[in-house]
């Protein structure tokens, strides 16, 4: 059973909001605008600055520097130099990795599926830069629980490209059909496992699902999960 890491496991955008809003009052931009405001730049900031650096047409850095300097413009402070950037995000990311959490069902989640009469194998595929997401399961706890991660930077594909979740499979020497994949977005996640030829499974913390049926099997917690297993 292979997860994804932040949003499925780790509480990416609670510890990002804390780490943004005090790293702004601590450091500026001087902003006129609330935290809410803050937060929603910096989602829609993120989000960009991500998707371009996924499709290969920005480095890692630059899409670090890319959501310090659009914020920065949002808060109307101008154009910062890169080395004012790289210093700003240096001291967020201090913030943002103090804040590092699993949501609640996790751990009781994997004990759950650990108690199974045939215990799964359990991995990891993430977007994201390799070392961080290696870090954060070290510094939560879950390093023990996932021995591999399959990251997006070292396989040189992002899902939902199929060949980060075949690689994943790869790696554990099994074909795609005998392997669960559970993630919190539909599409790129669930249904991109599931186009890819694994068992996708949604994870839907929010309540978000679209009218109608979603085409793969969804959850909003965790331990809903081994129910779903044979």
């Amino acid at each position: 059973m292979l997860f994804d890491l932040d949003g499925t496991l780790l509480d990416h955008d609670a510890a990002s909001d804390a780490a943004v809003v005090a790293t702004v009052h601590a450091h500026g931009p001087p902003a006129s605008t609330g935290p809410a405001q803050i937060i929603r730049w910096r989602r829609e900031l993120e989000a960009s600055a991500m998707d371009r650096c996924l499709a290969g047409a920005i480095t890692f850095q630059e899409q670090r520097r890319l959501r310090v300097t659009g914020l920065a413009e949002r808060c109307g402070a101008g154009q910062w130099p890169e080395e004012r950037a790289d210093a700003w995000f240096a001291r967020y990311l201090e913030r943002y990795e103090a804040e590092w959490r699993t949501y609640a069902d996790v751990l009781p989640a994997l004990r759950s599926l650990a108690q199974r009469s045939e215990p799964l194998a359990l991995g990891v595929v993430t977007n994201g830069d390799a070392e961080q997401q290696r870090r954060k399961l070290a510094r939560v706890g879950l390093a023990e629980w996932f021995p591999h991660v399959t990251a997006s930077s070292e396989v040189g594909a992002a899902k939902p490209d199929p060949a980060v979740f075949h690689a994943a499979c790869t790696a554990y020497r099994l074909r795609p059909a005998q392997v669960v994949y559970v993630g919190d977005r539909l599409r790129t996640d669930a249904e991109a496992a599931t186009a890819a030829g694994l068992r996708g499974v949604w994870l839907d913390r929010h309540g978000t699902a679209p009218p109608g049926e979603p085409t793969v099997p969804r959850i909003e917690r965790l331990d809903e999960l081994p129910a779903l297993m044979p």
